[in-house]
């Protein structure tokens, strides 16, 4: 986000102008990437703001906070009454992202990080859209492997943690595709530079299992879900890297990316180039489902208005 999103945003329990919500050049998460945050989609639907898995967003939120021994201080609910606060203080009806973040303050630059470190949480919200092609992207299998649990811990959505996926997206870029896809040390299937895969063979789908390394997607969890309510067998496993160049489709979930089809692979073309039809049952549910409009699934949306 290069330019102003809003006019407020949410910091430490209050509303905050958007050009005055800043911190000190001493803040530990500048220094040290102390931070854990969330990405999570409003949609807008003309009338009405859904905001998709607000509640289980927040709840990982504070659970990548207690894997570093942050002093997470708003409770989940607190944090998610705050996001529906802001979005109707800046009276935003369009799809957007939202970026709750909460980073370590002025500790100090000791790196023993403790529960009675200074802690602040934020939540920002601005205008978002698509972030990939619809109609699918070329990605390469990238030379960086996946940070391993015995380093970083995967499961934590921790800012530290993307340096690895920003080394592996200017490979990617440089080489001309769109999007990298990594291994494990182990040389399995992990995930995308900021996205869970699926792989899809036989009308079979798997997906990485968290011992890949992959981080447990909500995203992730949301198109496992659907695909066994369509009726499709999901297995979570380990991949290696040749299935993907045996797989019928190929697809990656995230907040940012949705749900959208890898029509080429290193070069090589999945699905003859285009979203396949296990992939496009998936994301037309998905987008069905995030928009408030299948009653089963109303649990998972908050609406605004």
């Amino acid at each position: 986000m290069k330019n102003k999103g809003a006019e407020y945003v949410w910091f430490d329990g209050q509303f905050v102008k958007w050009e005055k919500a800043s911190v000190p050049i001493m803040t530990h998460s500048l220094h040290y990437g102390t931070a854990v945050f969330e990405g999570i989609r409003g949609y807008g639907t003309g009338n009405n703001l859904f905001i998709f898995r607000l509640e289980d967003h927040m709840k990982r939120l504070r659970r990548s906070a207690s894997v570093y021994n942050f002093n997470s201080r708003a409770t989940t609910k607190e944090l998610c009454e705050a996001t529906v606060a802001l979005a109707r203080k800046i009276a935003i009806k369009c799809s957007c992202y939202i970026r709750p973040l909460t980073f370590v303050g002025l500790h100090g630059i000791d790196l023993n990080v403790t529960r009675d470190s200074p802690t602040h949480t934020v939540i920002i919200i601005f205008p978002f859209d698509k972030y990939f092609k619809a109609e699918g992207i070329k990605a390469c299998v990238s030379s960086w492997r996946r940070i391993h649990d015995g380093s970083l811990p995967p499961l934590a959505k921790a800012a530290g943690n993307y340096l690895n996926s920003v080394l592996a997206t200017q490979e990617c870029r440089r080489n001309g595709y769109d999007e990298s896809i990594m291994l494990d040390t182990q040389g399995n299937v992990s995930e995308a530079s900021g996205e869970n895969i699926f792989l899809v063979r036989n009308n079979e789908i798997s997906v990485p299992n968290l011992a890949s390394s992959a981080l447990e997607g909500i995203t992730r969890e949301t198109a496992i879900i659907i695909g066994r309510k369509l009726g499709y067998e999901v297995k979570e496993r380990p991949i290696a890297r040749t299935e993907l160049y045996m797989s019928d489709e190929l697809f990656l979930t995230g907040t940012a990316a949705e749900i959208v089809a890898v029509t080429h692979l290193d070069g090589r073309p999945i699905c003859e180039g285009k979203e396949g039809p296990v992939t496009k049952d998936i994301r037309e549910m998905y987008e069905k489902i995030v928009r408030g409009k299948v009653d089963e699934y109303m649990r998972w949306v908050t609406p605004i208005w």
